[in-house]
């Protein structure tokens, strides 16, 4: 399991949903018209979102283990990065709410007002990575929830929720590492081995896709350069309309003025 990828699962359901989207005309490519549909758009974001914590994570010193998209239970659910080491476990949930305002009470999560199941999705997960573990070393200490957001507007902690750690992915690993010691050597060691065989997991409901990364990587190329497009045709629009302003419209008023004055 520790060959999976950040954003493996997310990837995975983003691919199936693009095999549906007829290829992009060269006039809408040159357009800059998006290659997502609409559909793909919150799993790219996801993917990214992921893709950023595990660049964080993969910061760690030598003795924290990393693992991501982790199947567990049914519907293709699955932990996005789980994170042993000196401090303890910790499934980490990643959020990517994008200059988005999240407001957080003991038990509420809403984000630009809207209410979401945050906190509850991500207690559960700890609790059933909790229980699937002590079945094999009865000694652990429980799993630690915790939501990672990615590049939020703002974060407001109106109280701290229940067993749930809420923090900007920025801080994550120093989070991580300032806790107190939980685990020893010896107890890593036999749980690194636990969680990287795959038959402590649920089973893949479809085979693995080949050549994973790379296929993102060349959408997320497309996509970037479609949105640069835009832009700059965007720009180019707010020129030419300038220009028109300055060589048509303002000879044009002279005109109307002069003709004005020689009338009175």
């Amino acid at each position: 399991m520790s060959e999976q990828i950040a954003a493996q699962s997310v990837i995975e359901e983003l691919l199936r949903e693009q095999q549906t989207l007829p290829p992009r005309s060269h006039v809408a490519r040159l357009w800059g018209r998006s290659p997502l549909a609409a559909d793909s758009v919150a799993w790219y974001l996801g993917a990214l979102g992921e893709i950023e914590v595990g660049k964080v994570l993969s910061r760690l010193p030598p003795q924290w283990r990393v693992f991501h998209a982790l199947p567990i239970g049914k519907a293709d659910a699955d932990i996005d990065h789980l994170v042993i080491g000196p401090g303890g476990i910790f499934t980490i949930n990643t959020k990517h709410h994008r200059g988005k305002k999240i407001w957080v009470a003991e038990r509420s999560f809403m984000v630009n007002g809207q209410k979401q199941a945050h906190l509850r999705n991500s207690k559960f997960e700890a609790t059933r990575v909790t229980k699937m573990l002590c079945e094999r070393m009865p000694q652990l200490p429980p799993a630690q929830a915790v939501i990672a957001l990615v590049s939020p507007g703002q974060i407001t902690i109106k109280s701290k929720p229940d067993a749930v750690q809420v923090l900007d992915s920025n801080n994550l690993r120093r989070w991580l590492l300032k806790g107190p010691a939980a685990l020893s050597e010896v107890e890593l060691v036999e749980l690194t081995a636990i969680i990287d065989a795959p038959s402590t997991w649920s089973a893949p409901t479809s085979p693995p896709t080949p050549n994973l990364k790379e296929q993102f990587t060349m959408i997320d190329r497309e996509v970037r350069t479609a949105r640069v497009r835009r832009v700059s045709w965007t720009l180019f629009s707010f020129a030419v309309v300038a220009t028109l302003v300055v060589f048509v419209g303002i000879p044009l008023y002279a005109q109307v003025v002069t003709e004005g004055i020689g009338s009175l």
